[in-house]
Formats: C-alpha cells, structure tokens, sequence
C-alpha cells in the first residue's frame, strides 16, 4: 500500500502531532507499506526552527526510514489568530506545489491528512483526485473552535465565519474521517459526516516503554528533595490554561513537601516563568528527549494535566496516554461528561478546569490518602495496556486502511 501523509508537525518533534505522525509512518513502514510525507521543518513546540534545517527552499530527508519532504513554511514566533492562518496556509501551498511534482513520479493508494492543519486538506484533496486515490482526514484536534476557545480567534467576524464554513467543507471532502476520542468522532457527524465514514484512531502508549518505576534519575540530576513531585510535561500553549498550576503551587507555597514541575517549551513558557518567580516550589526544565520520557515520567507522584474549560472535547491532550502508561494518578481540569473526564475515570481526579482551589485540595487530598492513591495508580496503568497499546491501535489502523483501499 502507497500512503502520502500530509502533517505539518511530524519527527523528530517531541510532542504532541509530530510524535504520533511520525510513530504512526514509521510502523506503518516497517510493515512493508511505502510512506511519503510532506511536512513542516521541525519547529514545535519551541515555534522556532529546529538548528541543521532550512526554511527558504524544500528538502527531503529520511527519517526512520520514512521519506519526508520537508515544505518552507512561515513560523511566527508568537502565534495568534491571523499569524496562525499565515502558518498553515504557507504550508498548503508549499506542499500543494511539492504534489504536482510527486505526481510524475509516484501514485498513492491513500492519502492521508492530519489536521491541524486543515489547509493542508487542500494539496491532500487534489493529490487524491488527481491520482485517483482515496482520501483520509484524522483530525487531531478542532483547530478553528479551539482558537475561539482560547481567545486568538472570533467566531463573530468574517475571519471566525469564514474559518467555521472552510473547516466543515473541507471534512466532508474526504472519503474518510477519524478523531481521536468518541466525543470528537460524534463533532464529525455533526458537521456532516455519515458516521458510517467515521472512524475512532487514538493516540497510543508504547507500554513497553512507558511503565512504572519507583524512581526516577532526575530527582537527583535536579535537585529534587521534596518527597512529592507535581509533574507537568509537555508544550506549553494556550489550550491549557498553564496559569492555574502556578496559581495552585502559591497556594502551597506553605508546605516544603510539594515541588512543582513544568517541564515543556512552547510560546506562553516566559509569560508563565515570569509568573512564577517568587515562587521556590515552582521550577520550569526543558523538554526532555524521547529516550528519557519514563524517567521523567516516572518522576511525578502526580500528574497534572490543564485544560481550558471551553476546550473540552475539542482536543484531547496526546500526553495522557503516557500519564496512565507510567501508573502515575492524574489530576485533570475537565467538567463532567467531557471525553477527558470519562477517559481518566478511577485514574485520577477531575476538578473544575481553571481553578487553582480546586486543583490545590486535589493535590493534597491524593498525596494524603495513600489507598485511593494506589488504587488510581493500578488502575491507570491497567487502562494503558487495555486501551491504549500502540500495536493494537496500529492493528486496526492498518486493517481500515488496507478495507478503503480495496473497497
């Protein structure tokens, strides 16, 4: 099977799309499919381009054995509404001319798109048709209706109407859709989708190499002698609402036996450090790279994992598959009856997203009542391996595939 993959994050990124896209080509690969990507220069989440790339002309590289063709693309260094649309849409044109010219040389079988970014949904159309493929929209998370929730879009202007109009046609031009939790599958149908073209393709956990330990190396490569460690890793964005963490840590700052970790990169990073200054529980790391990820997992005695409140079941955070993997509880800002709140049930703890109070007496009341911190503890690592095992994601991934294809 011939694949072209449209995914403007994808390897040797760290978090988030990059990681999974990347994961996802190179298994697929590795099963004797042949693989050609178009993405971005490594650039998330720091938003800055990653050094030994340009970004002034195309290039092509090989990663995990994996053709990757690498498009210019416009990065801003503080991304907002309007210089978002620049981004993506620089890269749609620069992947729409790297099409035309893959064309003369190579027909897939499917093309694939992940959105963000939507825009890339129009090189992906036009390649399909002109080369008589079929054609797969995975959409990881809404950009258009997260940039309402978080301020950097209007969905009352012409831009916000115009964005809603543009992401409903484009998921309904494709043969084939999936998100990656039931709740953004049931978004699909109602913008359209016949749910019997809808499929459910989740992030994933390699529990092999995320499980737990009882200890971690960077305890003492940071200096770390509190004997519990709130932990939150990855990019550092708008959709998490990062501030209630710092806001939760001033109002432990009393007790010497909580640390607060942020360890991640992203543009809101400064804004949040600045934030957390006079704070001594509070200490901000680096992204670590992949090979380290159950070390510093297995670092936490929580995990933390934001949320802005208008965000719920527009994204799922790509973090929590690990979060469980590593038999840590979790501690999520997510309302009732969200996708997030059900996927960490008897896992850890919801508490009102944004707001400090509430995350503060979870943290204390979990570190305090050892039994019910176990009893999360097992549960989420059995969720891992029951729910979220990389293989038998890919499994079913490739078994819908090969079914299009041949239909």
């Amino acid at each position: 099977m011939k694949i072209a993959l449209f995914s403007i994050n994808f390897s040797p990124d760290l978090t988030g799309i990059g990681y999974y896209s990347g994961a996802m080509a190179t298994e697929l690969m590795q099963r004797g499919h042949q693989l050609t990507v178009f993405a971005a220069p490594p650039f998330y989440p720091e938003w800055k381009i990653r050094k030994g790339y340009r970004n002034w002309w195309w290039s092509r590289e090989v990663v995990g054995g994996v053709t990757v063709y690498r498009c210019p693309t416009f990065i801003p260094s503080q991304p907002s509404g309007l210089t978002r649309l620049l981004h993506y849409g620089s890269f749609a044109l620069t992947a729409f001319l790297a099409t035309i010219w893959m064309r003369f040389f190579s027909r897939p079988d499917i093309v694939f798109n992940v959105a963000p970014a939507l825009f890339s949904s129009i090189p992906a159309v036009f390649l399909a048709k002109i080369s008589n493929a079929k054609s797969w929209l995975h959409v990881q998370d809404f950009e258009v209706e997260a940039g309402f929730a978080t301020g950097q879009m209007r969905g009352d202007n012409m831009v916000g109407k115009f964005a809603m109009a543009f992401e409903r046609r484009m998921i309904n031009f494709f043969d084939y859709v999936s998100s990656i939790s039931a709740e953004m599958c049931r978004k699909l149908a109602e913008k359209g989708r016949d749910e019997k073209s809808i499929f459910e393709l989740r992030n994933w956990s390699d529990v092999d190499a995320v499980f737990p330990m009882n200890d971690s190396s960077f305890r003492s490569l940071w200096g770390i002698e509190e004997p519990y460690v709130a932990l939150f890793s990855g990019s550092i964005t708008r959709k998490q609402g990062m501030e209630v963490i710092v806001d939760c840590a001033r109002l432990l700052k009393g007790r010497d036996d909580i640390a607060f970790v942020i360890c991640g990169a992203g543009p809101l990073r400064e804004s949040l450090e600045r934030r957390a200054s006079d704070l001594p529980n509070c200490r901000f790391y680096d992204l670590q790279p992949y090979d380290s990820l159950n070390e510093l997992l297995a670092l936490a005695t929580v995990h933390l994992l934001p949320q802005k409140a208008d965000a719920a079941d527009l994204v799922l955070p790509s973090k929590l598959t690990n979060m469980l993997a590593s038999g840590r509880p979790i501690i999520a800002g997510a309302a009732a009856g969200t996708g997030l709140a059900r996927e960490i049930e008897n896992c850890g703890v919801n508490v009102e997203p944004e707001n400090p109070h509430a995350l503060a007496a979870a943290l204390e009341h979990m570190i305090e009542n050892r039994e019910s911190y176990d009893k999360m503890a097992r549960c989420a690592r059995e969720r891992a391996i029951n729910f979220w095992r990389k293989t038998s994601i890919i499994d079913a991934l490739e078994k819908n595939l090969l079914e299009v294809v041949n239909d």
